[in-house]
């Protein structure tokens, strides 16, 4: 497989309303591992934890699909996730890989709350104080994505970091404030070409065309927007921020590296341009 190092993005994020005690806060995100042996390079892995530990960040927020198939051993990967360390503890949410059934789904929750990592799934925590909610939920494939039963029970005075695994549920967002939204799933692409973007977009739009001729609405990899697959994105009021991933399916990457992301938060709100225009 092509394979390419990893990268650290390091962004800054504004949030209204954010008290000055977390002013300064440093976030770091990982997302889609797939330790399986096969999907993550173990050295790429290692490094990772150095980086985020030598960061010493306030909280760790991981995104989703730590495992491939449901026989995936599980042991290595909690003995390296529980190295991970921050001043806040590590929050989760689940991917479509560690939930498409009810079984496997609590045997990831039990797994990553057995090594101190608490999962939110459709629910929320104040691990940095009770003016600023970490708020995670179920994913989108596994019926269970129900931002209402979450969202009725915040404050709406106070900024929210939403964690959702699949980037397409921004558009079902939208209605809510999310002052910053976490996804993954994408792996930005894995490959990305000079002057056309990330290679699925191109499967995704012929997919698509080909279905919607029989009266189907169907999307590569069930991806709706690709144009969504990596970076920072406004989306109506919310912002998006989708992370690459470390682990790879075959053929691997090219021009999208591996990403480790550290989120500093400001007291602003950034302008971006939505997603959805961009070429």
């Amino acid at each position: 497989m092509l394979h390419e190092p990893l990268k650290i993005e390091r962004i800054t994020i504004g949030l209204k309303g954010l008290g000055d005690n977390l002013v300064g806060t440093k976030i770091i995100q990982l997302s889609d591992l797939h330790d399986d042996g096969v999907r993550l390079d173990n050295n790429l892995f290692e490094q990772c934890i150095l980086e985020c530990n030598s960061i010493k960040p306030d909280l760790i927020l991981l995104t989703g699909d730590y495992i491939t198939n449901e026989l995936d051993p599980l042991e290595g990967l909690l003995d390296k996730l529980s190295r991970l360390k921050s001043k806040s503890g590590v929050f989760a949410i689940l991917g479509n890989h560690d939930s498409y059934k009810v079984s496997l789904r609590k045997k990831m929750i039990s797994a990553l709350t057995s090594i101190n990592i608490e999962v939110l799934w459709n629910s929320y925590a104040t691990p940095l104080g009770d003016n600023l909610l970490i708020v995670g939920l179920g994913d989108l494939y596994s019926g269970e994505f129900k931002p209402e039963k979450v969202f009725k029970q915040l404050d709406p005075n106070l900024p929210r970091i939403v964690l959702s695994h699949n980037p397409d549920t921004a558009e079902l967002l939208e209605k809510y404030r999310v002052d910053l939204q976490l996804s993954g799933h994408t792996h930005g692409g894995q490959v990305i070409l000079p002057w056309i973007g990330p290679l699925p977009r191109i499967f995704s739009l012929v997919q698509h065309l080909f279905y919607k001729i029989k009266g189907e609405d169907r999307y590569f990899l069930g991806i709706k927007h690709w144009e969504w697959s990596q970076g920072l994105h406004q989306v109506g009021d919310n912002l998006l921020y989708v992370n690459r991933g470390l682990g790879s399916y075959f053929p691997g990457r090219l021009f999208c590296p591996p990403e480790m992301t550290v989120i500093n938060l400001e007291n602003h709100i950034p302008q971006v341009e939505d997603g959805r225009n961009n070429p």
